[in-house]
């Protein structure tokens, strides 16, 4: 899906409320949220490299944490999917 923001996905099937917006920069993918509950999120967190997110994932499970972090939210597959789809309609449209 796509709207003034960019490309994204619903994160939590069924909750169109919460999005996470995908793009493309310096041979990474990046991902924001923006939440409809949370307007300031946007403002608040920037875009983060899958490579961060990554990282980080490492990072909390070294540090014993209990809970698990939010990887739902980072979905590299229907990144992947998007960009590739969004790639194919820009030039569909442009007649390439």
């Amino acid at each position: 899906m796509q709207d003034k923001l960019g490309v994204y996905y619903n994160p939590i099937p069924g909750n169109k409320e919460l999005r996470t917006y995908i793009r493309l920069n310096n041979n990474d993918i990046e991902f924001r949220l923006w939440s409809a509950e949370d307007p300031e999120l946007w403002e608040e967190h920037g875009w983060v490299p899958w490579t961060a997110i990554k990282e980080a994932e490492r990072c909390y499970a070294s540090e014993g944490k209990g809970s698990k972090p939010p990887m739902h939210l980072y979905d590299l597959d229907a990144a992947f999917r998007l960009l590739k789809d969004f790639v194919q309609d820009y030039f569909h449209e442009k007649g390439e």
